[in-house]
C-alpha cells in the first residue's frame, strides 16, 4: 500500500531527469520543425498536438520507454506532421483527401439544414458562436461559416453578398 503513495527516490530522480531532458529535445524539436508543426488548423493537426503530449508523458512515467524510444517517437511523429503538410501545400489532390472545406451553415438568415445535418452542427451551436461573436440574433449576422478547423467564423451583414460558393474558401481564409 505504502508504495501507492511513494515507491522510492529513484522513480524520483528518473521522473525530473527525464521529464526536463524530453521536454528539452521536444522544444527542439519543435524549433526545428518550425510554427505549422502545433497549429490547429484541422483535426491532423489536433491529433498531432495530442499525441505529442501523450508521447512526452509516456516516457515521463513510464518505466518502459527510454528517453532515445521516446525521442524517437517525438521526431516520428513531427516528421510525419511535417511530410502531411508539405504534400497538402503543394499537392492540391492530397490537400482535398487530408483537410475538410468549410461549410455555410446560415446564410440571410436561414439555417442551411441539411449542411448543418451533415456536420452535425445545431442550431444552438449556431446561435452560440453568433452570440460570442457579439450578435443577438441570426438577423444580425450575413452568414455563419463552420470552418476546416471545428470553429464557427461569423459573417457581418452586407458582407455576405459577397459570399459565393466560388469564392468560400477565400471568405474563410481557406485556399
Amino acid at each position: 500500500m505504502s508504495e501507492m503513495f511513494f515507491d522510492g527516490w529513484d522513480s524520483l530522480i528518473r521522473t525530473l531527469v527525464v521529464g526536463f531532458l524530453g521536454y528539452c529535445v521536444l522544444v527542439i524539436f519543435l524549433r526545428i520543425s518550425g510554427k505549422r508543426t502545433l497549429s490547429k488548423m484541422n483535426a491532423f493537426d489536433w491529433v498531432v498536438t495530442v499525441a505529442l503530449g501523450s508521447t512526452l508523458a509516456t516516457v515521463l512515467l513510464s518505466r518502459e520507454v527510454s528517453l532515445a524510444q521516446g525521442s524517437l517517437a517525438l521526431a516520428l511523429l513531427i516528421g510525419l506532421q511535417y511530410s502531411v503538410t508539405w504534400s497538402s501545400v503543394r499537392f492540391h489532390w492530397f490537400r482535398s483527401a487530408i483537410v475538410a472545406e468549410p461549410s455555410l451553415v446560415l446564410y440571410q438568415g436561414q439555417y442551411l439544414k441539411e449542411t448543418m445535418f451533415r456536420e452535425r452542427v445545431t442550431k444552438e451551436d449556431v446561435m452560440s458562436a453568433i452570440r460570442a461573436a457579439g450578435k443577438a440574433t441570426v438577423d444580425d449576422v450575413g452568414a455563419v461559416i463552420l470552418s476546416t478547423d471545428g470553429s464557427f467564423s461569423v459573417i457581418d451583414k452586407g458582407s455576405e453578398n459577397n459570399l459565393s460558393k466560388q469564392n468560400l474558401k477565400r471568405q474563410t481564409g481557406d485556399f
